[in-house]
């Protein structure tokens, strides 16, 4: 049965039924009301063996409101989320869904953007129609598990030059007080301790200590700590008298945006931000056993760091072969 009651200057409502506990807070008794009512209703029918009379964008818009706003990588999410509601897939209604649907919706992305594209993107739908199994009853079976997926795109093996890292830096500027500048030192940053931008964008002084960074919130939910070089505490040490927290004073999508302007006019293409982390897991490999390197690096399957991360060219090998 529903609870509604007032806390304060809001409105909570309580469903309790055939085994589901859920609970929301809202502006008006009206909206807890409708909403409670509403769930009741969606319980009875899938108790009874219906799927609710709703469309795969509704459940997407749930899902991005009730789980994606949870996560780590919420924005991105959401972005997708965003993105689908736009696509034909969308307007499906959920006792419509079936494998057909997921795979038309396969093959038009596959004629818009790459395979490893379609693959997140891939991820986060079938996710979102797990959940609305497991936990909604929104539907009966997960349609993307019976269609074939693309090919797994190979790898990334993009390095960075050291004259492509000398031309970006002189675009970025010296002038910290500006957000290229400070685009230019995460940058560095990145290619000294091989974190993500997130990770680097989100860092805050109360996270940094004498010898590491303590990363409280990663992409795999394991905090972590990374070590410092001289040259990651001397970046700090530039950043300190800004007095900025979070320490680069920037956001994800100001990372994303200027780090694209200053690589059009330092004429470098094809790198992205996030291949700094292959970069710099590559150079700290001729330091680091691939344990140690798998433990600043935070990855747990040392498959993924040794076939996407850990790109030396043959050149480098023989080097390193001959100086022993």
């Amino acid at each position: 049965m529903a609870s509604i009651q007032k806390i304060g200057s809001v409105w909570k409502a309580q469903v309790a039924k055939r085994g589901v506990r859920r609970s929301a807070r809202f502006e008006t008794k009206a909206q807890a009301v409708a909403w409670a009512t509403t769930l009741e209703a969606e319980l009875d029918a899938t108790h009874h063996g219906h799927i609710p009379d709703r469309t795969f964008g509704e459940l997407l818009a749930r899902y991005g409101e009730d789980v994606s706003v949870a996560k780590h990588g919420a924005r991105r999410e959401q972005v997708c989320v965003a993105r689908m509601l736009r696509d034909p897939l969308a307007k499906v209604k959920l006792k419509d869904l079936c494998a057909t649907h997921a795979a038309a919706w396969r093959d038009r992305r596959l004629e818009q953007v790459s395979p490893g594209s379609v693959l997140r993107e891939w991820t986060l739908l079938s996710v979102a129609c797990n959940t609305a199994i497991r936990e909604w009853g929104w539907l009966k079976e997960n349609p993307f598990s019976r269609v074939k997926r693309p090919e797994k795109p190979v790898p990334r093996k993009r390095r960075v030059s050291e004259e492509e890292i000398a031309r970006l830096l002189h675009v970025c500027g010296d002038d910290l007080t500006k957000a290229t500048a400070r685009v230019g030192m995460a940058f560095q940053f990145a290619l000294e301790t091989g974190m993500r931008s997130g990770e680097i964008v989100s860092l805050e002084w109360d996270r940094i200590y004498e010898t590491h960074v303590h990363v409280s919130h990663a992409k795999n939910g394991r905090p972590r700590d990374v070590p410092l070089s001289e040259k990651a505490v001397g970046i700090l040490e530039r950043l300190k008298p800004l007095g900025m927290n979070p320490v680069f004073g920037l956001t994800p999508a100001q990372v994303d945006a200027l780090f694209r302007k200053v690589k059009a006019k330092a004429a470098v293409t094809g790198l992205h931000f996030h291949d700094t982390r292959r970069e710099a897991l590559t150079r700290l490999a001729t330091k680091l056993s691939v344990l140690e390197l798998a433990r600043m690096s935070g990855h747990t399957d040392l498959r993924i760091l040794l076939s996407t991360y850990y790109a030396p060219d043959v050149s480098e090998l023989t080097e390193k072969l001959r100086a022993g």
